[in-house]
C-alpha cells in the first residue's frame, strides 16, 4: 500500500496525508488518438488508460534512461501497478470527501499556490489542470484532518513507551577531551616524509617523552603552542579515521599513527563522557509529535483500507496492453479484478 506524503503546511494549520502533488499533465489528445480504454472502475467513477499514462510518464522516463531489457520491464511493471494503486486510492479519498462535503474555498487554492511557489514549485495557475490539482490536495488534505487526524490522541503512557523503545534517538553523543600531534605533509611527494616522522615521534612517545613537548616541537597542527590540546569534542565531529582511533581508548591512551587527508595524527584521549540520554521530559514536545505521526500513519492506513473494503474496485487493466498506443484498435477482452 503506498505511503501518504506530506506537502502542505499552515494553510490549514495541520499537514495531512495526502497523494503525490500535481500529476504531469499532457496535452488535449488530438482527433487522432480519441479511443480510450478503462483501466479500473472505482464505484461510479473511471480512470481510463490515458490519465493513467499521463501520471506515470515520468517515471516511465526515468525507468526507460536508467534501464535496459527484461529489467526495464520489470521496473515499469511494479510502477504501474504503484501507479494504478495511488489513483485509486486518490479516487475514494476524493469520493469520501464529497460524502462528508469536504469543499475548498478559492482562497484557500490560491494561499496554496503562494505557498508552493514559496518553496520552488512551478506551477501554471493559468493552466486549469494544475489548479485542480491543487484543489484536489486541498480537498485531500481537508479529508485526511477531519476523518482521520481530529481523533487522534496522545496519551502520556504511549509517550514514556515510545521514549523506552526508541532511547537512541534520545541519546546525546559521546564526548572526547582530546589532545594531537599532527605531522602534515608539505607536498604529494613529501608523504612518505611526514609518515617516518610520525613513526620517530611515536617512538619517542613510548621512551616516556612529554606529549606536550613533543606537540610543541613536532606539530603542524594549529594547537601545537598549546601541547596539541584540542579541547572537548563530540562524536560525529571527528574525521573518520580519528573516531574509530580514539574509540576504544581509556583516558590517557594513546592512538597509533593515524593517516588523514590531512597528515599523520597521533592521538591522546585525555577524558571521555560516555553516551547519555535526554530527560523524557526534556524531550516530551519532540515525543508527542512523533507519537502522533506514528498513531496517524496507522489510523489513515486503517481508514483507507475501511474505503478500499466498502467500495466496489473493479481493475482492467492489462500491462501487455498498456504499451499499445491508445488509439490502437481494442485489445482481446481484459481480465478483471474484483473487489
Amino acid at each position: 500500500m503506498t505511503r501518504p506524503t506530506l506537502f502542505i503546511t499552515g494553510i490549514l494549520g495541520v499537514a495531512a496525508f495526502c497523494a503525490p502533488l500535481l500529476p504531469s499533465v499532457a496535452p488535449p489528445v488530438s482527433a487522432a488518438h480519441v479511443e480510450d480504454r478503462i483501466v479500473a472502475i472505482v464505484n461510479t467513477d473511471l480512470i481510463m488508460l490515458s490519465e493513467m499514462k499521463r501520471e506515470l510518464k515520468p517515471e516511465k522516463d526515468r525507468i526507460q534512461k536508467q534501464y535496459r531489457g527484461e529489467e526495464a520491464a520489470r521496473q515499469l511493471a511494479i510502477v504501474e501497478a504503484m501507479t494504478l494503486t495511488n489513483m485509486i486510492e486518490r479516487k475514494l479519498q476524493l469520493q469520501e470527501a464529497k460524502a462528508r462535503s469536504v469543499e475548498v474555498s478559492d482562497q484557500e487554492v490560491k494561499q496554496a499556490v503562494q505557498q508552493l511557489k514559496q518553496q520552488g514549485e512551478k506551477i501554471d495557475e493559468t493552466d486549469p489542470a494544475n489548479m485542480k490539482a491543487v484543489r484536489e490536495q486541498l480537498t485531500l488534505l481537508k479529508v485526511v484532518d477531519r476523518e482521520v487526524r481530529s481523533g487522534v490522541m496522545v496519551a502520556d503512557p504511549e509517550m514514556r513507551r515510545y521514549y523506552n523503545e526508541h532511547r537512541d534517538r534520545f541519546s546525546l553523543p559521546e564526548e572526547y577531551t582530546l589532545s594531537q600531534i599532527l605531522i602534515r605533509p608539505q607536498s604529494p611527494e613529501d608523504v612518505a616524509r611526514a609518515k617516518e616522522k610520525a613513526r620517530e615521534v611515536m617512538s619517542l612517545l613510548k621512551q616516556g617523552e612529554s606529549f606536550e613537548d613533543l606537540a610543541l616541537r613536532y606539530s603542524d597542527g594549529a594547537n601545537a603552542s598549546r601541547g596539541g590540546k584540542l579541547g572537548l569534542v563530540r562524536q560525529g565531529e571527528l574525521l573518520p579515521v580519528i573516531e574509530r582511533g580514539v574509540a576504544n581508548l581509556v583516558p590517557g591512551g594513546i592512538s597509533d599513527v593515524l593517516q588523514s587527508p590531512e597528515g599523520f595524527h597521533i592521538v591522546r584521549l585525555e577524558d571521555k563522557k560516555p553516551k547519555q540520554f535526554r530527560p523524557y521530559d526534556e524531550g516530551r514536545l519532540e515525543i508527542q509529535s512523533l507519537v502522533f505521526q506514528q498513531k496517524s500513519e496507522d489510523m489513515f492506513q486503517g481508514w483507507l483500507s475501511d474505503l478500499k473494503n466498502k467500495a466496489y474496485i473493479e481493475i482492467k487493466f492489462d500491462a501487455a496492453a498498456s504499451t499499445q498506443p491508445i488509439a490502437d484498435p481494442a485489445p482481446r477482452p481484459l481480465p478483471t479484478n474484483k473487489r
